[in-house]
């Protein structure tokens, strides 16, 4: 699912030389754009989704890189709800944010 939406990372490679990991620039590009935003939004609104946001941008990361990490894992998310047919379960062991981060 995440290579058909594009948001997969892709090895660059030339007979013996590889090149690393590079974003994808195929894919369904409707797809990858919905992914995308809502996982902007989601690194604004979403005290979970904006812990792990901010641990990929205190790993070096950029804006954009960091909002495709977490739009990979809520595909992942997305995938596994189809693969099992149940409905999304926010993680019981997850942090709650301080009632002063709420207010800020």
């Amino acid at each position: 699912l995440a290579a058909y939406a594009g948001i997969a990372p892709v090895t660059r490679r030339s007979g013996t030389s590889i090149r690393g990991e590079f974003p994808a620039r195929s894919g369904n590009k409707r797809l990858k754009n919905a992914l995308f935003y809502s996982a902007w939004v989601a690194s604004n609104h979403d005290p979970i989704s904006k812990a792990y946001y901010d641990r990929k941008r205190a790993q070096g990361k950029r804006h954009n890189a960091a909002v495709i990490c977490l739009a990979r894992r809520r595909c992942n998310v997305i995938f596994a709800m189809l693969r099992d047919g149940t409905y999304y379960q926010p993680p019981t062991n997850a942090p709650t944010p301080e009632p002063a981060a709420l207010a800020a």
